[in-house]
């Protein structure tokens, strides 16, 4: 159609006219005269629509199950996981047990040395192969972590922290060849180093050649400057065995570490040094030497042979 003035009456006399019906259909309600005309509508439009509804609903539904269905497995999965959380709880008391003994004798090492430590957890272990000896802790830089801190556990020295993430941390293990701790005899203040063998005791070095060691002494860690990478006083190992003296500016001793390197689960990183050397007074009291039983042996003379008297007057 043209764009005339006759066209453009004739479009606001039908605007006019389709107000009109609209306000007769509202003012009349169920009697409105336009009432018989919308019903013929429905007749004719009504099977159309029932069709396009029910070629549609079968998707509305199938997405509405779909819906229900994800929101079902959620709520299962959801069950699922709490029912698998109270089995491990259920099952895991001998666990728990262990883990709350190890932060017990923990926090117990860190109250007598004055160690302000940050408790963490090993979700990690690096491999051995190599004897590249590393574990990975579950706290990191948001909680205070830096390079170079000393990591303990309710035992003595675990290692050194290398590697720092946000929310994780790299340890070296003093069991690792390239692990080097300053050491300090227990009483007699003889002064080495120790360093790690992988599986094998720590190897420690005395710059005394001529000090007198024996087996069953105790070393703890002689502590670094600015408290970096190590603390005093954290107990490091016992003597297994002393090399023989060959007059050399040094002497070897080999010393288990209190620390089971292949068992490690919870640890603390100290965070905080003390403000004074807890030197000896972190170490375990000594073990107290079990009595040996003496055995006494009474030899009494024999009943059965005769007196050389006796047998003369008897012939």
């Amino acid at each position: 159609m043209r764009d005339t003035r006759e066209s453009r009456l004739l479009l606001v006399l039908l605007i006019a006219v389709a107000f009109a019906l609209i306000t007769v259909d509202i003012r009349g309600g169920e009697d409105s005269p336009v009432d018989g005309a919308r019903q013929g509508a429905a007749t004719v439009f009504g099977p159309i629509e029932s069709g396009v509804s029910a070629a549609v609903d079968p998707v509305g539904n199938a997405v509405s199950a779909i819906r229900d269905s994800g929101e079902r497995h959620d709520r299962l999965a959801a069950l699922e996981k709490e029912n698998a959380a109270l089995k491990a709880r259920l099952g895991s008391d001998d666990r728990s047990r262990s883990r709350l003994k190890q932060l017990d004798k923990m926090l117990k090492i860190a109250g007598q040395g004055q160690y302000g430590i940050k408790g963490a957890e090993v979700i990690a272990i690096g491999a051995a192969q190599g004897f590249s000896w590393t574990i990975t802790v579950d706290v990191g830089a948001n909680d205070g972590i830096k390079r170079d801190m000393t990591v303990l556990n309710g035992e003595g020295l675990v290692g050194r922290v290398t590697t720092v993430g946000p929310n994780t941390a790299t340890v070296l293990l003093a069991s690792d060849p390239d692990f080097t701790v300053g050491t300090r005899m227990e009483s007699g203040d003889e002064l080495g180093f120790a360093s790690g063998q992988g599986d094998r005791p720590l190897r420690v070095e005395l710059l005394n050649g001529k000090a007198e060691v024996k087996k069953g002494d105790r070393l703890v860690t002689f502590g670094s400057q600015a408290d970096r990478p190590f603390v005093p006083g954290v107990p490091v190992g016992v003597v297994s065995r002393v090399d023989p003296s060959g007059g050399g500016l040094t002497r070897t001793l080999y010393v288990t570490p209190y620390v089971g390197f292949t068992k490690l689960d919870i640890v603390g990183v100290v965070v905080e040094a003390p403000k004074k050397n807890p030197r000896d007074t972190v170490l375990p009291p000594k073990p107290k030497p079990t009595p040996r039983p003496t055995v006494t042996v009474t030899v009494t003379p024999s009943a059965e042979a005769p007196v050389d008297g006796q047998n003369q007057q008897e012939q």
